[in-house]
């Protein structure tokens, strides 16, 4: 039977619909595996990405420590200090050098690292407003007796952690030596400036000293800041009785620091806030109260005002002051003043405060300071780091004044 090309070709299926089909399936199926294999590839580099991004953003915090030296004891003299060997003083972080920062976020970041580095207690430690529990540093010395020629020997080696009195943010620290209770006769180190870990090595001689006299008193060791142009600030102080020590060889002490007591510490607290403007480029201070403040004058009372001094780079930009509250241990002042301050000038300024007693016949006397700065004492820099973390707010700290 003879069937018509046509009617052969309407029943099956032509051989380019064929072709075509299977192109269609293989390519359905390629793109399908492609997909998987892209998939699973950005799952494995999207993981290696993020292991070397965190391995990259490790700091590392190690960090040195210096060695300790010793310098033989010379024999005879009479209450003398030999010559000491230099030593090799660790470097100051004040000293480092940083760049300014262009915004407040990098600013605050970069504050904040560099003040847990530098601050030696913890935010716990630091919530305390600075009134109590402040570091002074400590400081190592040590102590013998020879009984043959009758000569004690005091070695004072070296501190660590002083607190920054000046200015800069650091000090210039000495030592003075008491036999007590014998206050006439001292004995200094020199002073090592700029230094908050300071080493001296000096050795001082007590000469023809009777041992029966030596157990009788009281080794009593002063640090101070040194001024050129004021009296010296006490930073602190250690004591410890000759008699509860083994003078029969050197013995070596490390001593923490003690607030020193020539009434340095009941000097008052002060209320202030501080209110930073990164737009304005400005900061306020308001000096808002005082209690307790110390009696200057003879009634038991003071006249206290208090003055403002702006610092860039250890030099005096700008000074504002209040009135004078008369016959007052617990003024309220709520006087506010407005200082320039560009944000690249914040890592080298310090608000000096000083409350003051207005005498009219002598020279006004001091009650206390503060030194506000992000390289102060603890509750110094929390106050200023409060500052900086929180722009166009006034924020508000009890402080206590220092000598």
């Amino acid at each position: 039977m003879y069937l018509h090309p046509e009617a052969a070709s309407a029943g099956a299926p032509s051989r380019d619909v064929l072709l075509v089909s299977a192109i269609i399936t293989v390519s359905l199926s390629v793109t399908i595996v492609l997909c998987g294999i892209c998939q699973w590839c950005q799952r494995k580099l999207g993981k290696r990405y993020k292991t070397s991004l965190e391995t990259v953003g490790t700091p590392d915090s190690s960090r040195g420590r210096s060695e300790k030296k010793t310098i033989k004891l010379p024999a005879g003299g009479k209450a003398v200090n030999t010559a000491p060997v230099p030593g090799q003083p660790p470097h100051d972080e004040s000293d480092r050098k940083t760049e300014p920062r262009s915004s407040v976020s990098d600013l605050v970041n970069s504050l904040t690292s560099e003040m847990l580095m530098l601050s030696p207690g913890s935010e716990d430690d630091e919530a305390h407003d600075g009134v109590s529990r402040e570091n002074l540093g400590r400081i190592q010395f040590s102590v013998g007796y020879n009984f043959q020629e009758s000569t004690l020997t005091v070695k004072i080696m070296k501190a660590q952690e002083l607190p920054a009195k000046d200015f800069s943010g650091t000090s210039d620290p000495f030592v003075k030596i008491y036999l007590l209770p014998d206050k006439k006769h001292k004995l200094e180190t020199k002073v090592k400036r700029k230094n908050l870990n300071p080493h001296w090595n000096e050795t001082f001689l007590f000469e023809g000293f009777p041992y029966e006299k030596v157990v009788q008193r009281v080794l009593y060791l002063q640090v101070l800041d040194y001024d050129r142009f004021s009296r010296n600030d006490p930073i602190g102080e250690v004591s410890i009785p000759l008699n509860k020590v083994d003078l029969t060889q050197m013995q070596t002490f490390w001593k923490d620091l003690k607030p020193c007591s020539d009434g340095s510490g009941s000097r008052g607290e002060l209320l202030l806030s501080l209110c930073y403007n990164p737009s304005a480029n400005s900061i306020v201070v308001n000096i808002i109260k005082a209690r307790n403040l110390k009696a200057m004058d003879i009634g038991g009372t003071s006249d206290p005002y208090v003055k403002v001094w702006l610092m860039y780079k250890d030099k005096r930009v700008e000074k504002k002051k209040t009135v004078v509250m008369k016959r007052c241990l617990n003024p309220v002042f709520n006087e506010s003043f407005a200082f320039d301050i560009p944000t690249e000038r914040l890592r080298e300024t310090t608000i000096v405060i000083t409350v003051m007693d207005k005498d009219r016949l002598s020279r006004n006397d001091v009650i206390g300071k503060i030194y506000l700065s992000w390289k102060s004492g603890p509750g110094e820099v929390k106050h200023w780091k409060d500052m900086i973390a929180r722009p166009r707010q006034a924020v508000a700290q009890w402080h206590q004044l220092k000598a």
